[in-house]
C-alpha cells in the first residue's frame, strides 16, 4: 500500500518538505524486487532526525545491501499528526510512502530518554500495535538500538528485540538470520530465539524480572538454558574497514546539524566519571586521516555542503589531527569550505589549529570545564585546572576570538554552594584577566555560561549516586542567575529544566516497571518531552501517582554497591568492579590517569581487541598540542 498526500493537505502544515521525502541523494529501489524491508524510524522532528550521524550511517550499510532496503520515517510535528489522524492515514517512510506496518523490520534509534513517548505514538501512528505481547505473526520486529539501550529495560514491553552496542556488523547479521527463518517458515516465537543467539542481541520477552518487597530488582534470569545470561555489546573492531556514508542525504530543509560531519574516533582515553558515552563506547578506536581525508573530499562532490564538522567525544584527542587538519585545510580554503573543530578540550587547545581553520569562518569557541571549582573537577576525573582555562581562554582571546561559551554541569556527587558559586566566579576572572590583552577583542569578551543538571548513568562510576533533589537544582539555578546579574553584564547564563532532568533520571535508570508510566503517559497526550512547549511534568506526575512508583525511587536514591541494577545482566565492556573503585576515588578526590599515559585496567582492552593497549604501544599522541 502506497500513502497517497495530496498537495492541500501538505500545505496546510509547516514545513511540507519534511514529509515528502525525495531529497537529494535519497536511496531508490524497487520494493518487490528485495527480500528485507527495514523501516529506520527517528523519534523526534525530521530536523532532529537528519542530523543524526547513526542514521546516516546505518541507512548506508543496510541500502549497500541488494536484498535490503532501508527506508526512514520519522515524529510528525504535532500538525501532521492531527492530519494524519484527521485522515485517518498511518505513518509512512518517505523513500515509498509505505505505512509502517507493512515493513518486515521497523527500527528505533534510541539516543536520549526524553524520546520515548514518541517511540509508542509512532508505533500507534504506523498501525502496529505498542505492546510487543500484542504483536502476531505477519507484523513487523521492533527493534531498538542506540546509546540509551544500555539499559533497555524501560522499553523492554515495546521493544521486540535491542541491539546492544555498535551496529553496523551485527544489524547485517539481524537480516540475515531473518532471511534463514523466512525461509525456513518457522513462527514469530522462533525468530526471537534465533536473533538472541546473535552477539548483541538482547531479546526482553526471553528474560524474567524478580523483585524484592522495596522494589528493588532480586534478578533478571533468562527463561530457557539457550538464552544467554548476559548480553554482551558489539564493538566495531576496525573503523577504517567499516562503510561510513560519503553520499549522505541533503534535506531541502535546514536541519540541526545542516554539514558534513566526520567521525575521527569511537571512544574517549578521559574518564570523566559523568560521562556515559565515555565508557559504554570504549576502547578508543580510530580512523586513519587518509581515509577521513577521501571521505571529506568524496562527501563534498556528493552533496555540495559548504561546511565539515570533526566529530568525536573529544575531537583534539585525534592522534592523527595536525596531518588530517593540514590536509583539510588547503583543500577547504580552495573549494570554499569552512571547517568545525567542536569538543575541544581545554587542556590541549590549539591556536595555530584555530587560526587556520577560522580562515574561512570564524565562529564562537566552546569548552566544558563541567565544574568551578578544582576540588569538584577531581572529584568527577576531569584533569584540567585553572591555570588550563585561563591560558587557553587568552590564546583564543589574543587570537582575536570574542564569544566563549562554558559548559557546567549543577548537582554532581558530593557539590557545595561553593562549587556552584565557582561557576561564576570563574567567568568573572576570565572577563577579567582577559581585560589585559593588546587590542580590543579583551575588553570586548563576552562569556555564555550553560548548566544541566547532573544525571546519573548506568554504566559509568557515578551509577550508584541519587540525583540531585528538583528543589536543590531549582534553588542552585536561581542564586546562580542573581550572582551572576548583581556582578556584570558581560556573562549570560543559560540553565536546563530541573523538571525535565528528573524524568530523564527515572527513564535512565528504570527497570521494566518503568514501561507502565510510559504508556500512562503517552495516553495522556505526552510527546516531544524534550521540547519546553510540549513537556508536561504534570501528566508525567500524574502517570506515576496511578502505576503506584514513585519518581524518586529511581532518580534520588543512593544504591548500594550490592544492589542488583536493572541493568546488570548488560555488559557494555567495562567492569563492574572497575567502576567501583572509581566511585570511590570520586569521593576521595582521587584522579584516575587518562588511558594514552597509562592503562586503568577498566576491562574493555580485554574485550576481545587489545586496543587500547596497541594505542599506547604505539605512542599515539593523544592530549599533546602538535604542531599544525
Amino acid at each position: 500500500m502506497q500513502i497517497k498526500l495530496d498537495d492541500s493537505l501538505l500545505l496546510s502544515v509547516e514545513k511540507p518538505a519534511k514529509y515528502t521525502g525525495n531529497e537529494w541523494n535519497m536511496v531508490r529501489k524497487d520494493p518487490g524486487k528485495v527480500d528485507v524491508r527495514f523501516a529506520f524510524c527517528f523519534p523526534d522532528d525530521y530536523e532532529i532526525g537528519m542530523s543524526h550521524l547513526g542514521m546516516k550511517i546505518l541507512y548506508h550499510v543496510l541500502n549497500k545491501r541488494e536484498d535490503t532496503y532501508c527506508e526512514r520515517a520519522f515524529a510528525p510535528w504535532v500538525d501532521m499528526e492531527a492530519l494524519l489522524r484527521e485522515k485517518g492515514l498511518p505513518l509512512y517512510t518517505l523513500e515509498t510512502f509505505t505505512p509502517l506496518c507493512e515493513f518486515d523490520m521497523v527500527g528505533f534509534t534510541l539516543q536520549y530518554e526524553m524520546s520515548y513517548t514518541n517511540i509508542l505514538n509512532m508505533l500507534e501512528l504506523g498501525g502496529i500495535p505498542v505492546w510487543s505481547r500484542d504483536r502476531t505473526e505477519g507484523m513487523p520486529f521492533v527493534i531498538a538500538g542506540g546509546p540509551c539501550a544500555c539499559n533497555p529495560e524501560p522499553l523492554a514491553d515495546f521493544i521486540d528485540f535491542f541491539v546492544i552496542g555498535e551496529g553496523e556488523e551485527v544489524t547485517l547479521e539481524i537480516i540475515d538470520a531473518y532471511k534463514q527463518w523466512k525461509q525456513a517458515g518457522e513462527d514469530r516465537q522462533q525468530f526471537l530465539k534465533r536473533v538472541s543467539r546473535i552477539e548483541g542481541v538482547y531479546v526482553p520477552s526471553l528474560y524474567q524480572v524478580f523483585y524484592y518487597e522495596d522494589g528493588t530488582v532480586m534478578d533478571v534470569l533468562p527463561v530457557s538454558a539457550d538464552v544467554p545470561d548476559t548480553v554482551k555489546r558489539r564493538i566495531i573492531k576496525n573503523l577504517d574497514a567499516v562503510d561510513f556514508p560519503d553520499a549522505i542525504i541533503v534535506p531541502y530543509v535546514g536541519t540541526v546539524h545542516d554539514r558534513i560531519m566526520l567521525e575521527l574516533f569511537r571512544g574517549c582515553v578521559r574518564g570523566c566519571r559523568f560521562c556515559q558515552a565515555g565508557f559504554i563506547y570504549r576502547p578508543v578506536r580510530e580512523r586513519s586521516h587518509e581515509k577521513l581525508f577521501e571521505l571529506a573530499k568524496a562527501s563534498v562532490e556528493k552533496t555540495g555542503y559548504e561546511e565539515i564538522s570533526l566529530v568525536s567525544l573529544s575531537t583534539s584527542d585525534y592522534s592523527g589531527l595536525p596531518d588530517l587538519c593540514n590536509n583539510l585545510i588547503e583543500y577547504t580554503e580552495k573549494e570554499k569550505v569552512s571547517l568545525a573543530v567542536p569538543s575541544l578540550r581545554v587542556d590541549n587547545f590549539s591556536l595555530g589549529l584555530m587560526e587556520k581553520i577560522s580562515k574561512v569562518r570564524k565562529s564562537g569557541l566552546t569548552f566544558a570545564p563541567e565544574a568551578g571549582t578544582q576540588r569538584l573537577r577531581d572529584v568527577i576525573n576531569k584533569g584540567i585546572t585553572d591555570e588550563d582555562l585561563t591560558s587557553s581562554i587568552r590564546l583564543a582571546v589574543a587570537g582575536g576570538w570574542t564569544s566563549v561559551k562554558l559548559y557546567f554541569m549543577l548537582g554532581l556527587p558530593t557539590e557545595t554552594m561553593e562549587d556552584v558559586e565557582g561557576i561564576d566566579d570563574m567567568a568573572i576572572n576570565l572577563i577579567e584577566t582577559c581585560r589585559t590583552i593588546p587590542g580590543e577583542s579583551g575588553k570586548a569578551l563576552r562569556i555564555t555560561l550553560s548548566t544541566s543538571c547532573f544525571v546519573p548513568k548506568p554504566f559509568t562510576p557515578f551509577q550508584w549516586e541519587p540525583m540531585d533533589s528538583m528543589e536543590n537544582l531549582m534553588q542552585k539555578q536561581y542564586h546562580l542567575k542573581d550572582r551572576i546579574k548583581k556582578r556584570t553584564r558581560k556573562v549570560e547564563y543559560n540553565y536546563h529544566e530541573a523538571k525535565l532532568s528528573l524524568l530523564e533520571a527515572v527513564l535512565a535508570r528504570g527497570d521494566r516497571r518503568v514501561g507502565q508510566v510510559i504508556h500512562a503517559a503517552w495516553k495522556k497526550g505526552c510527546k516531544f518531552d524534550g521540547w519546553d512547549e510540549f513537556f508536561s511534568f504534570e501528566k508525567w506526575m500524574e502517570a506515576f501517582q496511578e502505576c503506584g512508583l514513585s519518581p524518586e525511587f529511581y532518580a534520588n536514591r543512593k544504591r548500594a554497591y550490592s544492589e542488583v541494577l536493572p541493568w546488570d545482566h548488560i555488559d557494555m565492556g567495562v567492569s563492574k568492579e572497575f567502576l567501583k573503585k572509581e566511585n570511590l576515588k570520586a569521593h576521595e578526590g582521587d584522579l584516575t590517569r587518562n588511558c594514552a599515559v597509562g592503562c586503568s585496567n577498566c576491562g574493555a582492552q580485554v574485550y576481545g581487541t587489545g586496543i587500547c593497549i596497541k594505542a599506547k604501544q604505539r605512542g599515539l599522541g593523544y592530549g599533546q598540542d602538535a604542531e599544525i
